[in-house]
């Protein structure tokens, strides 16, 4: 572990024997899998921010110049345990965790819609346990939705790893090393040359710059945007430069937690439907009403496929359907 961390949970701290970090443990809804969760928040392997080794998820939460140390392992199957270590700023574990890796939500009504559905059916038992993540901060999800518009998953992974490597220290832990993810003063004071020396568009890094200004003047305002409906949130973040109707989608799957919508207009998402469903012409909007409520799940899912095409996650095995 990083020297100089403390554990803290709820504002104080808990040190055990020989000033040990005691982790807590905290209860989720079944059925319930932290390596499917973990994956789909952290999109590829090669995500410096979000590091899961097969077992426990690690990532640093906060400033980067003073990260915090946030650790989880599911041990049991509706049980995970989590421990935060800091020596700055206090965090709670719980509400972390409940944020971040969707431990308190019910998808019974998404697995009944998707039962229905011959061909997503076998992929959405097999990825059973998966939960809706979100990430730490509204402005990380609105960097992701702004980075990863109009091109391929892996160059947006590419760019923002190495926007990342260039402006953040890393931490070692373990035998991996850590980045916390770059807060918005830092990508306004960052010289707009070397952003674009990372693969930034011109138009990506006034975009990210912003918005930056908008989380930091209160405009982009996560409480208040939260009190709202979804459509109304929608025409919010879109009223901000660089986020278009896509990115807006994202952002709110994504940074909010709606399921109710799922982000249209994807070519990735037309293909995996294709590849996943092993047809053509898949009308996308009535799979979406079938859907129902819960049918930012089928982004997820998609995602999952994707993944477990490549060999990066192994999902259940699941009987042929004689």
């Amino acid at each position: 572990m990083h020297h100089g961390f403390r554990f803290v949970c709820a504002g104080k701290a808990y040190l055990g024997p020989e000033g040990l970090a005691v982790p807590i443990r905290i209860g989720v809804r079944t059925p319930y899998r932290l390596d499917l969760t973990a994956n789909v928040l952290r999109r590829l392997s090669t995500n410096v921010v979000d590091y899961f080794d097969g077992v426990t998820y690690r990532r640093l939460i906060g400033d980067a110049k003073a990260p915090a140390l946030l650790s989880i392992v599911q041990t049991g199957p509706a049980e995970l345990t989590a421990d935060i270590e800091t020596a700055g700023a206090a965090y709670d574990a719980r509400v972390l965790v409940e944020r971040m890796f969707g431990i308190d939500v019910d998808l019974e009504p998404f697995y009944r819609a998707a039962a229905g559905i011959a061909w997503l059916a076998p992929l959405v038992a097999g990825a059973r346990g998966v939960k809706p993540p979100r990430y730490p901060t509204v402005w990380e999800a609105c960097v992701n939705a702004i980075v990863y518009q109009q091109i391929s998953i892996h160059a947006a992974g590419a760019i923002l790893r190495r926007t990342i490597e260039r402006f953040v220290t890393p931490v070692p832990i373990g035998n991996a090393s850590l980045y916390a993810f770059p807060g918005p003063q830092l990508l306004i004071d960052a010289d707009a040359e070397e952003l674009r020396a990372q693969g930034l568009s011109i138009h990506k890094v006034t975009s990210l710059r912003a918005v930056a200004r908008a989380i930091l003047e209160g405009a982009i305002d996560e409480s208040a945007l939260t009190l709202l409906p979804t459509s109304d949130l929608m025409t919010s973040l879109a009223a901000h430069q660089g986020i278009g109707p896509w990115s807006a989608a994202v952002i709110a799957l994504r940074g909010f937690g709606r399921l109710d919508l799922f982000p249209m207009n994807d070519s990735g998402v037309a293909r995996s439907v294709k590849d996943l469903s092993g047809r053509t012409g898949v009308d996308v909007e009535e799979l979406l009403g079938r859907l129902g409520a819960q049918r930012g799940m089928l982004y997820y899912h998609l995602l999952l496929g994707r993944l477990a095409a490549r060999g990066d996650v192994e999902l259940a095995a699941i009987p042929a359907v004689s």
